[in-house]
């Protein structure tokens, strides 16, 4: 039987839409996802929640959405999850991806398999490739490349997985609010959208000062040294998975609200690493990026 520890944002009900059989949905307390919980857990109870999920005849976990790091509360921890505390204090202290590795270890180490959601649903992982009717240019093509040298120095701070670039420079980088917020920040510096009939702006917006990096910088970048901006619009999206991360938890995603977020942001496309990030609605992301004379590229690793 399949446990799906569920976060939210909107995997967990896509994920739930494509499975045969309803798992055992559970839900870390303060992280409501958008489907109903059979269990809220507290991580203070983590070794009772599992004892649980091994009565109910639970094999396999799957952990899908959104959970940021909890606050342990010591006098809620309870006699079966006391020995755990250590390796969960150890685990928090090497931050997001030092998190994940140490909760997998403890499912593992209780005797659950812990699956990955595009594993369950494979068609989640587009294939390799350009399928909107824009296609890349040359510069979109070097962009994509700094982008990717970008999340590999984000990775290795475990900072983000999401970067924006334009004409060679990395101008923006996701930080712990997420994709979203990232792209809504470039679009508040414009005080009209790009195409009038599609999206809605706030003209009360004010602009913010946006710090840059030369694809062949981006440490630099990160250390604060600012670059030039090349040009006030266009560029791409790039999202990929952290260097070394284990994928079967925390696999970045997009959907149509990124899509539809890029082309208020007035991007040129969006690049996704091949293998690396799910997509939700791939049908709806391509309608929305065809409207908008944008592209997607499902960019191998490389650019093999």
């Amino acid at each position: 039987m399949l446990a799906l520890i569920a976060g939210t944002g909107d995997l967990p009900p896509a994920l739930l839409a494509r499975l045969a059989a309803r798992p055992i949905v559970c839900a870390l307390q303060g992280f409501a996802p958008q489907i109903t919980p059979d269990i809220t857990f507290r991580i203070e109870q983590l070794g009772s929640f599992l004892a649980d999920l091994s009565a109910r005849g639970v094999t396999r976990i799957c952990m899908a959405g959104a959970v940021k790091r909890p606050v342990i509360d010591p006098a809620q921890i309870d006699a079966a999850t006391l020995p755990l505390v250590a390796g969960l204090q150890t685990a928090m202290a090497k931050g997001d991806d030092g998190t994940l590795r140490g909760v997998i270890a403890i499912f593992e180490n209780a005797g659950f398999a812990v699956v990955a959601a595009h594993d369950l649903a494979p068609d989640l992982l587009p294939a390799t490739g350009i399928s909107t009717k824009k296609t890349t240019s040359l510069e979109q093509v070097a962009d994509a490349e700094a982008g990717e040298m970008c999340i590999h120095t984000l990775g290795l701070s475990d900072i983000g997985q999401a970067c924006i670039v334009r004409g060679g420079l990395a101008v923006l980088r996701e930080d712990s609010e997420g994709t979203d917020a990232m792209l809504r920040k470039l679009a508040s510096t414009y005080q009209s959208p790009k195409k009038p009939d599609s999206f809605s702006f706030d003209p009360f917006l004010l602009p913010f000062e946006v710090v840059v990096a030369a694809a062949n910088g981006v440490t630099d970048w990160l250390a604060g040294e600012p670059v030039p901006q090349s040009k006030p619009e266009g560029g791409i999206l790039f999202k990929a998975p952290k260097p070394d991360q284990d994928r079967r938890a925390d696999l970045p995603v997009i959907g149509p609200r990124t899509a539809m977020l890029a082309a208020e942001a007035r991007l040129d496309g969006i690049v996704i690493e091949a293998g690396g990030v799910m997509v939700l609605n791939l049908d709806g992301v391509l309608e929305i990026l065809d409207a908008q004379k944008m592209f997607l590229w499902v960019r191998p690793k490389g650019g093999a």
